[in-house]
Protein backbone atom coordinates (compact mmCIF):
# COMPACT_ATOMS: atom_id res chain seq x y z
CA UNK A 1 0.00 0.00 0.00
CA UNK A 2 1.65 3.48 -1.16
CA UNK A 3 1.90 6.02 1.45
CA UNK A 4 3.76 8.67 -1.11
CA UNK A 5 3.03 12.46 0.60
CA UNK A 6 4.27 14.48 -2.21
CA UNK A 7 6.19 13.63 -5.38
CA UNK A 8 9.21 16.13 -3.98
CA UNK A 9 9.75 13.73 -0.73
CA UNK A 10 9.71 10.65 -3.55
CA UNK A 11 12.01 11.89 -5.29
CA UNK A 12 14.60 12.10 -2.27
CA UNK A 13 13.50 8.21 -1.39
CA UNK A 14 14.75 7.28 -5.11
CA UNK A 15 17.50 9.91 -5.26
CA UNK A 16 18.89 8.27 -1.25
CA UNK A 17 18.50 4.45 -2.96
CA UNK A 18 19.91 5.23 -6.18
CA UNK A 19 22.98 7.22 -3.88
CA UNK A 20 23.52 4.05 -1.61
CA UNK A 21 23.61 0.97 -4.37
CA UNK A 22 27.24 0.91 -2.89
CA UNK A 23 25.70 -0.15 0.45
CA UNK A 24 26.34 -4.25 1.01
CA UNK A 25 26.10 -4.48 4.83
CA UNK A 26 28.18 -4.79 7.45
CA UNK A 27 29.86 -6.57 9.95
CA UNK A 28 29.78 -6.72 13.53
CA UNK A 29 32.03 -9.06 16.42
CA UNK A 30 29.26 -9.45 19.38
CA UNK A 31 31.78 -11.70 21.06
CA UNK A 32 35.35 -12.96 20.56
CA UNK A 33 33.85 -16.19 22.66
CA UNK A 34 30.96 -17.31 23.66
CA UNK A 35 32.49 -21.03 25.38
CA UNK A 36 30.86 -22.87 22.51
CA UNK A 37 30.81 -23.50 18.98
CA UNK A 38 27.57 -22.33 17.42
CA UNK A 39 26.54 -25.72 15.80
CA UNK A 40 22.88 -25.35 16.62
CA UNK A 41 21.25 -21.87 16.95
CA UNK A 42 17.20 -21.09 17.66
CA UNK A 43 15.53 -17.53 18.27
CA UNK A 44 12.93 -17.69 20.85
CA UNK A 45 10.19 -15.73 21.71
CA UNK A 46 11.67 -13.79 24.29
CA UNK A 47 14.40 -12.48 21.87
CA UNK A 48 17.15 -14.69 23.45
CA UNK A 49 18.92 -17.04 21.22
CA UNK A 50 19.35 -20.60 22.00
CA UNK A 51 22.55 -21.70 21.06
CA UNK A 52 24.68 -25.45 21.63
CA UNK A 53 26.77 -27.67 20.19
CA UNK A 54 27.39 -31.40 21.38
CA UNK A 55 28.29 -32.81 24.74
CA UNK A 56 30.76 -35.47 23.38
CA UNK A 57 33.30 -32.28 22.37
CA UNK A 58 35.08 -32.72 25.56
CA UNK A 59 35.06 -29.55 28.13
CA UNK A 60 33.87 -26.21 27.13
CA UNK A 61 34.83 -22.79 27.88
CA UNK A 62 31.67 -22.04 29.37
CA UNK A 63 31.49 -23.46 33.11
CA UNK A 64 28.25 -24.56 34.36
CA UNK A 65 27.13 -22.98 37.79
CA UNK A 66 28.09 -25.64 41.09
CA UNK A 67 25.57 -23.93 43.05
CA UNK A 68 21.82 -23.35 42.69
CA UNK A 69 19.19 -22.57 45.15
CA UNK A 70 15.94 -23.09 42.65
CA UNK A 71 17.10 -26.07 40.63
CA UNK A 72 19.02 -28.61 42.64
CA UNK A 73 18.82 -31.22 40.44
CA UNK A 74 20.68 -29.75 37.90
CA UNK A 75 24.30 -29.42 39.95
CA UNK A 76 27.25 -30.09 37.84
CA UNK A 77 28.53 -33.42 39.94
CA UNK A 78 32.41 -32.97 40.98
CA UNK A 79 33.17 -36.10 39.17
CA UNK A 80 31.41 -34.57 35.72
CA UNK A 81 32.75 -32.30 33.07
CA UNK A 82 31.23 -29.23 34.37
CA UNK A 83 31.22 -27.13 31.59
CA UNK A 84 28.19 -26.20 29.34
CA UNK A 85 27.32 -26.97 25.86
CA UNK A 86 24.31 -25.15 25.49
CA UNK A 87 23.56 -21.45 26.61
CA UNK A 88 21.07 -18.44 25.84
CA UNK A 89 22.70 -15.52 24.31
CA UNK A 90 20.79 -11.96 25.21
CA UNK A 91 21.37 -10.45 22.06
CA UNK A 92 21.18 -6.76 23.73
CA UNK A 93 22.85 -7.31 26.38
CA UNK A 94 25.24 -9.39 25.17
CA UNK A 95 24.72 -12.02 28.16
CA UNK A 96 25.57 -15.83 28.57
CA UNK A 97 23.73 -17.96 30.40
CA UNK A 98 25.09 -21.24 30.58
CA UNK A 99 22.22 -24.59 30.62
CA UNK A 100 22.30 -27.94 31.25
CA UNK A 101 22.26 -30.88 29.02
CA UNK A 102 21.64 -34.35 30.00
CA UNK A 103 22.31 -36.45 26.77
CA UNK A 104 24.17 -35.79 23.36
CA UNK A 105 22.83 -33.29 21.02
CA UNK A 106 25.46 -33.96 18.15
CA UNK A 107 23.27 -33.56 14.49
CA UNK A 108 20.22 -33.37 16.29
CA UNK A 109 17.24 -31.35 14.82
CA UNK A 110 14.50 -29.31 16.82
CA UNK A 111 11.01 -27.46 16.29
CA UNK A 112 9.26 -25.12 17.87
CA UNK A 113 5.66 -25.70 19.36
CA UNK A 114 2.58 -23.35 18.89
CA UNK A 115 2.72 -22.50 22.66
CA UNK A 116 6.67 -20.89 21.97
CA UNK A 117 8.29 -23.94 23.80
CA UNK A 118 11.12 -25.79 21.58
CA UNK A 119 11.24 -29.34 20.84
CA UNK A 120 14.46 -30.88 20.49
CA UNK A 121 15.03 -33.95 19.11
CA UNK A 122 17.46 -37.10 18.90
CA UNK A 123 21.47 -36.64 18.62
CA UNK A 124 24.07 -38.99 19.00
CA UNK A 125 24.70 -41.73 21.44
CA UNK A 126 23.23 -40.87 24.41
CA UNK A 127 20.95 -38.50 22.74
CA UNK A 128 19.84 -40.38 19.61
CA UNK A 129 16.09 -41.21 21.24
CA UNK A 130 15.72 -38.11 23.39
CA UNK A 131 13.43 -35.66 23.29
CA UNK A 132 14.49 -32.18 25.07
CA UNK A 133 11.60 -29.74 25.50
CA UNK A 134 13.05 -25.66 26.97
CA UNK A 135 10.26 -23.60 27.53
CA UNK A 136 11.03 -19.62 26.87
CA UNK A 137 11.84 -17.70 30.65
CA UNK A 138 10.19 -14.08 30.46
CA UNK A 139 12.76 -11.35 30.32
CA UNK A 140 13.16 -11.12 34.04
CA UNK A 141 12.26 -15.08 35.17
CA UNK A 142 11.74 -15.01 39.19
CA UNK A 143 13.01 -17.28 41.86
CA UNK A 144 10.45 -20.08 41.59
CA UNK A 145 10.34 -20.12 37.83
CA UNK A 146 13.82 -20.14 36.91
CA UNK A 147 14.05 -23.66 37.03
CA UNK A 148 11.56 -24.19 33.89
CA UNK A 149 13.71 -22.11 31.73
CA UNK A 150 16.44 -25.13 31.31
CA UNK A 151 16.29 -28.33 29.37
CA UNK A 152 13.84 -31.32 30.50
CA UNK A 153 14.69 -33.85 29.25
CA UNK A 154 12.39 -36.96 27.77
CA UNK A 155 14.91 -40.02 26.97
CA UNK A 156 13.44 -43.04 25.11
CA UNK A 157 10.63 -40.98 23.65
CA UNK A 158 11.99 -41.43 20.48
CA UNK A 159 10.74 -44.83 18.91
CA UNK A 160 13.89 -45.67 17.18
CA UNK A 161 17.64 -43.66 16.92
CA UNK A 162 17.11 -39.91 15.11
CA UNK A 163 20.56 -38.93 14.04
CA UNK A 164 20.86 -36.12 11.31
CA UNK A 165 17.35 -35.58 11.12
CA UNK A 166 14.71 -32.92 10.04
CA UNK A 167 11.71 -31.98 11.64
CA UNK A 168 8.40 -29.54 10.72
CA UNK A 169 6.00 -28.22 12.48
CA UNK A 170 2.53 -28.93 11.14
CA UNK A 171 -0.67 -27.14 10.88
CA UNK A 172 -2.52 -29.36 13.57
CA UNK A 173 0.45 -28.29 16.21
CA UNK A 174 2.00 -31.73 16.04
CA UNK A 175 6.03 -31.87 14.76
CA UNK A 176 7.20 -34.50 12.49
CA UNK A 177 10.43 -36.17 12.67
CA UNK A 178 11.60 -37.19 9.65
CA UNK A 179 14.77 -39.33 8.54
CA UNK A 180 17.96 -39.78 10.47
CA UNK A 181 20.93 -42.15 9.43
CA UNK A 182 20.29 -45.41 8.22
CA UNK A 183 16.66 -44.40 9.85
CA UNK A 184 13.75 -44.56 6.74
CA UNK A 185 10.99 -43.76 8.49
CA UNK A 186 8.93 -40.91 10.09
CA UNK A 187 7.52 -40.25 13.34
CA UNK A 188 5.71 -37.58 15.35
CA UNK A 189 5.26 -35.56 18.65
CA UNK A 190 3.18 -36.01 20.12
CA UNK A 191 2.95 -40.07 19.25
CA UNK A 192 -0.01 -41.68 17.49
CA UNK A 193 -1.88 -43.48 19.41
CA UNK A 194 -2.15 -46.49 16.74
CA UNK A 195 -0.38 -49.55 18.81
CA UNK A 196 2.44 -49.47 16.35
CA UNK A 197 4.95 -47.32 18.23
CA UNK A 198 4.01 -44.16 15.87
CA UNK A 199 6.78 -45.05 13.49
CA UNK A 200 5.83 -44.56 9.60
CA UNK A 201 8.19 -46.39 6.90
CA UNK A 202 9.12 -43.97 4.06
CA UNK A 203 10.65 -45.56 1.39
CA UNK A 204 11.99 -42.98 -0.08
CA UNK A 205 14.87 -42.21 1.87
CA UNK A 206 15.68 -45.56 1.45
CA UNK A 207 15.75 -44.83 -2.37
CA UNK A 208 17.80 -42.42 -2.01
CA UNK A 209 20.71 -43.78 -0.11
CA UNK A 210 24.15 -43.58 -1.74
CA UNK A 211 25.93 -46.47 -0.35
CA UNK A 212 29.46 -44.96 0.39
CA UNK A 213 28.56 -41.08 1.46
CA UNK A 214 24.36 -41.23 2.09
CA UNK A 215 23.60 -37.82 0.90
CA UNK A 216 19.71 -38.37 2.46
CA UNK A 217 20.29 -37.20 6.01
CA UNK A 218 18.96 -33.65 6.94
CA UNK A 219 16.34 -33.87 4.74
CA UNK A 220 14.66 -30.87 3.28
CA UNK A 221 11.11 -30.40 4.75
CA UNK A 222 8.64 -27.76 3.57
CA UNK A 223 4.78 -27.53 4.51
CA UNK A 224 2.78 -26.34 1.81
CA UNK A 225 0.08 -24.20 1.63
CA UNK A 226 -2.51 -26.90 1.12
CA UNK A 227 -0.86 -29.07 3.94
CA UNK A 228 1.00 -31.77 2.25
CA UNK A 229 5.04 -32.24 2.49
CA UNK A 230 7.42 -31.43 0.23
CA UNK A 231 10.41 -33.37 1.12
CA UNK A 232 14.11 -33.05 -0.69
CA UNK A 233 16.85 -35.46 0.06
CA UNK A 234 19.92 -36.57 -2.49
CA UNK A 235 18.53 -34.93 -5.94
CA UNK A 236 14.86 -35.94 -5.86
CA UNK A 237 11.82 -34.77 -4.08
CA UNK A 238 8.59 -36.02 -3.43
CA UNK A 239 5.07 -34.65 -1.88
CA UNK A 240 4.19 -36.81 1.26
CA UNK A 241 0.83 -37.06 2.62
CA UNK A 242 1.73 -37.45 6.03
CA UNK A 243 -2.08 -38.22 7.24
CA UNK A 244 -2.76 -40.89 5.17
CA UNK A 245 1.35 -42.14 4.79
CA UNK A 246 1.39 -41.91 1.38
CA UNK A 247 3.62 -40.28 -1.83
CA UNK A 248 1.47 -38.18 -3.77
CA UNK A 249 3.65 -37.55 -6.64
CA UNK A 250 7.25 -37.36 -7.49
CA UNK A 251 8.94 -34.10 -9.08
CA UNK A 252 11.44 -33.95 -11.59
CA UNK A 253 14.89 -34.35 -9.89
CA UNK A 254 17.39 -31.71 -9.85
CA UNK A 255 19.55 -31.06 -12.93
CA UNK A 256 22.81 -32.89 -13.57
CA UNK A 257 21.14 -35.39 -10.59
CA UNK A 258 24.51 -34.25 -8.46
CA UNK A 259 23.08 -34.15 -4.61
CA UNK A 260 22.02 -31.44 -2.04
CA UNK A 261 21.43 -33.40 1.23
CA UNK A 262 24.10 -33.89 4.24
CA UNK A 263 26.88 -34.40 3.42
CA UNK A 264 26.73 -32.69 0.36
CA UNK A 265 25.09 -30.16 2.09
CA UNK A 266 23.34 -27.53 0.05
CA UNK A 267 20.75 -25.36 1.29
CA UNK A 268 17.27 -24.58 1.11
CA UNK A 269 14.19 -22.24 1.24
CA UNK A 270 10.53 -21.99 1.10
CA UNK A 271 10.56 -18.73 -0.84
CA UNK A 272 8.12 -16.04 0.55
CA UNK A 273 4.61 -16.76 0.18
CA UNK A 274 2.42 -13.93 -0.75
CA UNK A 275 -1.52 -14.22 0.78
CA UNK A 276 -4.04 -12.05 -1.44
CA UNK A 277 -7.58 -11.33 0.10
CA UNK A 278 -10.51 -10.29 -2.02
CA UNK A 279 -12.82 -7.15 -1.05
CA UNK A 280 -15.32 -9.71 0.32
CA UNK A 281 -13.44 -11.02 2.97
CA UNK A 282 -11.88 -13.99 0.82
CA UNK A 283 -8.78 -15.54 0.33
CA UNK A 284 -7.09 -16.59 -2.88
CA UNK A 285 -5.12 -19.43 -3.51
CA UNK A 286 -1.30 -19.21 -2.43
CA UNK A 287 1.26 -20.66 -4.89
CA UNK A 288 4.53 -22.50 -3.50
CA UNK A 289 8.37 -22.19 -4.79
CA UNK A 290 10.87 -23.84 -3.79
CA UNK A 291 14.66 -22.77 -4.00
CA UNK A 292 17.92 -25.21 -3.44
CA UNK A 293 21.51 -23.68 -3.88
CA UNK A 294 24.75 -24.96 -4.03
CA UNK A 295 25.58 -28.40 -2.45
CA UNK A 296 29.05 -30.89 -3.55
CA UNK A 297 29.01 -32.90 -6.68
CA UNK A 298 28.19 -36.76 -6.93
CA UNK A 299 31.29 -38.70 -5.60
CA UNK A 300 32.76 -35.36 -3.84
CA UNK A 301 32.40 -37.03 -0.35
CA UNK A 302 34.20 -40.53 -1.72
CA UNK A 303 37.03 -38.48 -3.08
CA UNK A 304 37.86 -35.86 -0.20
CA UNK A 305 37.67 -38.90 2.42
CA UNK A 306 39.79 -41.61 0.18
CA UNK A 307 42.21 -39.43 -1.70
CA UNK A 308 42.15 -36.47 0.16
CA UNK A 309 40.85 -34.40 -3.11
CA UNK A 310 38.39 -31.48 -2.79
CA UNK A 311 36.25 -31.21 -6.03
CA UNK A 312 34.38 -27.98 -6.75
CA UNK A 313 30.72 -27.33 -5.16
CA UNK A 314 28.19 -26.67 -6.91
CA UNK A 315 27.10 -23.05 -7.82
CA UNK A 316 23.91 -23.82 -9.37
CA UNK A 317 20.32 -23.36 -8.08
CA UNK A 318 17.42 -24.80 -9.11
CA UNK A 319 13.64 -22.96 -8.13
CA UNK A 320 10.12 -25.64 -8.50
CA UNK A 321 6.85 -23.79 -8.57
CA UNK A 322 4.19 -26.01 -7.46
CA UNK A 323 0.78 -24.70 -7.12
CA UNK A 324 -2.67 -24.95 -4.85
CA UNK A 325 -2.94 -28.42 -6.34
CA UNK A 326 0.70 -29.79 -5.81
CA UNK A 327 1.19 -29.51 -9.55
CA UNK A 328 5.09 -28.84 -10.73
CA UNK A 329 6.57 -28.36 -13.90
CA UNK A 330 10.39 -28.67 -13.94
CA UNK A 331 13.48 -26.62 -11.95
CA UNK A 332 14.44 -23.78 -13.79
CA UNK A 333 18.21 -23.39 -12.51
CA UNK A 334 20.27 -20.57 -12.62
CA UNK A 335 23.89 -19.63 -11.09
CA UNK A 336 25.26 -18.21 -7.89
CA UNK A 337 28.68 -15.84 -8.15
CA UNK A 338 30.36 -18.80 -7.04
CA UNK A 339 30.00 -22.05 -6.19
CA UNK A 340 29.31 -22.66 -2.20
CA UNK A 341 28.90 -26.09 -0.17
CA UNK A 342 27.88 -25.95 3.68
CA UNK A 343 26.18 -22.63 2.92
CA UNK A 344 23.23 -21.12 4.50
CA UNK A 345 20.10 -19.26 3.46
CA UNK A 346 18.06 -16.55 5.67
CA UNK A 347 14.76 -15.51 4.21
CA UNK A 348 15.22 -11.40 4.84
CA UNK A 349 12.09 -9.29 6.54
CA UNK A 350 11.65 -7.37 3.65
CA UNK A 351 9.88 -10.79 1.99
CA UNK A 352 11.90 -9.90 -0.99
CA UNK A 353 15.47 -11.54 -0.26
CA UNK A 354 17.38 -14.53 0.86
CA UNK A 355 20.99 -14.01 2.05
CA UNK A 356 23.30 -16.85 0.91
CA UNK A 357 26.42 -16.77 3.10
CA UNK A 358 28.74 -19.21 4.65
CA UNK A 359 30.36 -22.52 3.60
CA UNK A 360 33.14 -23.74 1.23
CA UNK A 361 33.74 -23.59 -2.04
CA UNK A 362 35.53 -27.12 -2.27
CA UNK A 363 34.93 -30.25 -1.02
CA UNK A 364 31.75 -31.63 1.29
CA UNK A 365 30.74 -31.30 4.95
CA UNK A 366 32.47 -33.86 7.51
CA UNK A 367 35.29 -33.73 9.58
CA UNK A 368 37.90 -32.08 7.29
CA UNK A 369 37.16 -32.22 4.07
CA UNK A 370 35.86 -28.83 3.23
CA UNK A 371 38.42 -25.90 1.66
CA UNK A 372 38.42 -22.32 0.87
CA UNK A 373 36.19 -20.59 3.01
CA UNK A 374 33.50 -18.83 1.09
CA UNK A 375 33.54 -15.49 2.84
CA UNK A 376 30.95 -13.37 0.68
CA UNK A 377 27.60 -13.85 1.19
CA UNK A 378 25.40 -12.78 -1.67
CA UNK A 379 21.89 -11.43 -1.59
CA UNK A 380 19.22 -12.96 -4.13
CA UNK A 381 16.02 -11.42 -4.91
CA UNK A 382 13.79 -13.66 -6.85
CA UNK A 383 11.45 -10.99 -8.05
CA UNK A 384 14.04 -8.87 -10.16
CA UNK A 385 14.76 -10.42 -13.43
CA UNK A 386 16.74 -13.80 -13.92
CA UNK A 387 20.14 -12.47 -14.52
CA UNK A 388 20.03 -9.40 -12.03
CA UNK A 389 19.23 -11.54 -8.71
CA UNK A 390 22.66 -11.64 -7.12
CA UNK A 391 24.30 -9.45 -5.71
CA UNK A 392 27.51 -9.77 -3.69
CA UNK A 393 27.65 -8.29 -0.35
CA UNK A 394 30.61 -7.38 2.26
CA UNK A 395 32.85 -10.06 2.73
CA UNK A 396 32.81 -11.77 6.39
CA UNK A 397 36.44 -11.95 8.02
CA UNK A 398 35.93 -15.27 10.37
CA UNK A 399 35.66 -18.61 8.15
CA UNK A 400 32.58 -20.02 8.26
CA UNK A 401 32.95 -24.03 7.83
CA UNK A 402 31.19 -27.06 8.88
CA UNK A 403 28.92 -26.60 12.18
CA UNK A 404 28.42 -22.82 11.61
CA UNK A 405 24.54 -21.78 11.75
CA UNK A 406 22.67 -18.66 11.26
CA UNK A 407 19.78 -17.19 12.18
CA UNK A 408 17.20 -14.03 11.65
CA UNK A 409 17.07 -11.46 14.72
CA UNK A 410 14.26 -9.52 15.46
CA UNK A 411 16.00 -6.14 14.50
CA UNK A 412 16.60 -7.63 11.16
CA UNK A 413 20.60 -8.21 11.54
CA UNK A 414 21.72 -11.77 10.59
CA UNK A 415 23.46 -13.37 13.62
CA UNK A 416 26.24 -16.08 12.51
CA UNK A 417 28.14 -18.38 14.81
CA UNK A 418 30.12 -21.39 14.45
CA UNK A 419 32.79 -23.55 12.15
CA UNK A 420 34.21 -26.64 14.15
CA UNK A 421 35.29 -29.24 11.36
CA UNK A 422 37.37 -31.30 13.97
CA UNK A 423 36.77 -33.76 16.25
CA UNK A 424 37.25 -31.88 19.23
CA UNK A 425 37.46 -28.45 20.37
CA UNK A 426 40.82 -27.51 18.52
CA UNK A 427 42.51 -23.81 18.22
CA UNK A 428 46.03 -24.52 16.24
CA UNK A 429 48.02 -26.30 14.06
CA UNK A 430 44.68 -26.97 11.76
CA UNK A 431 43.83 -25.06 8.34
CA UNK A 432 40.24 -24.03 10.20
CA UNK A 433 40.51 -23.74 13.89
CA UNK A 434 37.88 -24.41 16.21
CA UNK A 435 35.32 -20.74 16.12
CA UNK A 436 34.07 -19.71 19.30
CA UNK A 437 33.04 -16.18 18.10
CA UNK A 438 29.80 -15.02 17.46
CA UNK A 439 29.15 -11.73 15.13
CA UNK A 440 26.31 -10.30 13.53
CA UNK A 441 26.11 -9.20 9.72
CA UNK A 442 23.74 -6.30 9.31
CA UNK A 443 21.98 -5.56 5.50
CA UNK A 444 21.67 -2.88 3.78
CA UNK A 445 18.32 -2.05 4.96
CA UNK A 446 19.90 -1.38 8.22
CA UNK A 447 22.07 1.97 6.74
CA UNK A 448 21.58 4.81 8.84
CA UNK A 449 20.64 6.58 5.24
CA UNK A 450 17.28 4.74 6.02
CA UNK A 451 16.62 6.24 9.21
CA UNK A 452 14.14 8.31 8.04
CA UNK A 453 12.00 5.64 6.68
CA UNK A 454 12.22 3.11 8.88
CA UNK A 455 8.48 2.45 10.73
CA UNK A 456 8.30 1.33 13.99
CA UNK A 457 5.58 -0.80 15.46
CA UNK A 458 3.82 1.18 18.39
CA UNK A 459 1.12 -0.12 21.35
CA UNK A 460 1.55 -4.00 20.07
CA UNK A 461 0.67 -6.59 23.19
CA UNK A 462 4.00 -8.68 23.84
CA UNK A 463 1.79 -11.45 23.58
CA UNK A 464 -0.77 -10.54 21.16
CA UNK A 465 -2.37 -13.20 19.33
CA UNK A 466 -4.68 -12.99 16.09
CA UNK A 467 -6.81 -15.89 14.63
CA UNK A 468 -7.14 -17.19 11.25
CA UNK A 469 -8.64 -14.69 8.51
CA UNK A 470 -9.16 -12.11 11.14
CA UNK A 471 -8.42 -8.88 10.45
CA UNK A 472 -6.38 -7.04 12.81
CA UNK A 473 -4.67 -3.51 12.75
CA UNK A 474 -1.15 -2.68 13.15
CA UNK A 475 -0.10 1.20 13.96
CA UNK A 476 3.60 2.28 13.39
CA UNK A 477 5.39 5.94 13.09
CA UNK A 478 7.58 7.10 10.37
CA UNK A 479 9.62 9.77 10.10
CA UNK A 480 9.02 10.20 6.49
CA UNK A 481 5.86 8.43 4.47
CA UNK A 482 6.78 7.80 1.35
CA UNK A 483 6.90 4.26 -0.08
CA UNK A 484 5.08 1.15 -0.23
CA UNK A 485 3.63 -0.35 3.15
CA UNK A 486 3.72 -4.36 3.86
CA UNK A 487 3.20 -6.74 6.65
CA UNK A 488 5.65 -9.87 7.12
CA UNK A 489 5.47 -12.25 9.54
CA UNK A 490 8.36 -14.60 9.78
CA UNK A 491 8.71 -18.01 11.45
CA UNK A 492 12.49 -18.28 13.26
CA UNK A 493 14.69 -21.20 11.83
CA UNK A 494 16.18 -24.42 13.34
CA UNK A 495 19.65 -23.90 12.20
CA UNK A 496 22.32 -26.57 11.88
CA UNK A 497 24.18 -27.61 8.90
CA UNK A 498 23.29 -25.62 6.39
CA UNK A 499 19.53 -26.68 7.35
CA UNK A 500 16.80 -24.11 8.58
CA UNK A 501 13.96 -25.94 9.87
CA UNK A 502 10.52 -24.61 9.61
CA UNK A 503 11.71 -21.30 8.08
CA UNK A 504 9.14 -19.11 6.93
CA UNK A 505 8.03 -15.83 5.60
CA UNK A 506 4.45 -14.68 4.86
CA UNK A 507 3.12 -11.90 3.49
CA UNK A 508 0.17 -10.89 4.46
CA UNK A 509 -2.62 -8.95 2.47
CA UNK A 510 -3.18 -4.99 3.63
CA UNK A 511 -7.07 -4.91 4.03
CA UNK A 512 -7.62 -0.67 3.59
CA UNK A 513 -5.76 1.93 2.70
CA UNK A 514 -2.70 2.69 5.70
CA UNK A 515 -3.95 5.81 7.10
CA UNK A 516 -2.31 8.76 9.05
CA UNK A 517 -3.43 9.37 12.88
CA UNK A 518 -1.20 11.63 13.93
CA UNK A 519 1.80 13.63 12.91
CA UNK A 520 4.22 10.61 12.31
CA UNK A 521 1.57 7.90 13.23
CA UNK A 522 0.02 5.65 11.18
CA UNK A 523 -2.59 2.27 10.91
CA UNK A 524 -3.07 -0.44 8.66
CA UNK A 525 -5.32 -3.25 8.26
CA UNK A 526 -4.10 -6.64 7.81
CA UNK A 527 -5.75 -9.47 7.08
CA UNK A 528 -4.42 -12.89 8.96
CA UNK A 529 -3.50 -15.87 7.54
CA UNK A 530 -6.21 -17.82 5.78
CA UNK A 531 -5.17 -21.35 7.53
CA UNK A 532 -2.90 -23.11 9.85
CA UNK A 533 -1.43 -24.86 5.98
CA UNK A 534 0.25 -21.46 5.53
CA UNK A 535 1.60 -20.41 8.65
CA UNK A 536 1.25 -23.44 11.03
CA UNK A 537 -0.11 -22.09 14.60
CA UNK A 538 2.48 -20.48 17.19
CA UNK A 539 4.67 -17.18 17.27
CA UNK A 540 6.23 -15.59 14.43
CA UNK A 541 8.47 -12.04 14.26
CA UNK A 542 6.14 -9.68 12.64
CA UNK A 543 7.34 -6.96 10.63
CA UNK A 544 6.55 -3.63 8.71
CA UNK A 545 8.22 -2.78 5.95
CA UNK A 546 8.08 0.65 4.26
CA UNK A 547 9.48 1.12 1.13
CA UNK A 548 11.69 -2.12 1.44
CA UNK A 549 12.86 -0.80 4.60
CA UNK A 550 12.43 -3.09 7.28
CA UNK A 551 10.92 -2.17 11.10
CA UNK A 552 11.72 -3.85 14.39
CA UNK A 553 9.61 -6.95 14.58
CA UNK A 554 7.33 -7.43 17.79
CA UNK A 555 5.85 -11.29 18.41
CA UNK A 556 2.38 -11.97 16.99
CA UNK A 557 1.23 -15.67 17.58
CA UNK A 558 -1.09 -17.18 15.12
CA UNK A 559 -3.90 -19.60 16.65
Amino acid sequence: MPLYHNQYLLLLLLLAISSTTSNIGEWHLLRASIGISAMHMQLLRNNKVLIFDRTSFGPSFLPLPTTSTSNPTTLCPSSADCTAHSLLLDTTTLTLTPLHLHSDTFCSSASPLPDGTLLQSGGFSSGDRSLRLLRPCPPTPSSSSSALCDWLELPNYLSVRRWYSSDQSLPDGRVIILGGRRQFSYEFFPKDDDGLGGVHAFDFLRETTDAAAENNLYPFLHLLPDGNLFVLANARAVLLDYFHHRVLREFPPLQQHHPRTYPSSGASVLLPLIVRRFEGGGYGPVDAEVMVCGGARRGAYEAAVVNASFWPALSSCGRLRIDSDGEAEDWVMEEMPSPRVMGEMVLMPTGEEVLILNGAGNGTAGWELGRDPVLEPVMYRPRDPPRERFRRMRAARIPRMYHSASVLLPDGRVLVGGSNPHMYYNFTGVMYPTELSIEAYSPPYLGGEYNLWRPRVIGWGSDASVGYREVFEVRFTIAEALGEVSVVVVAPAFATHGVAMNQRVVVLPVVDSVSQVGLYDYRVSVGGPPTPEVAPPGYYLMFVVHGGVPSEAVWVRFQ
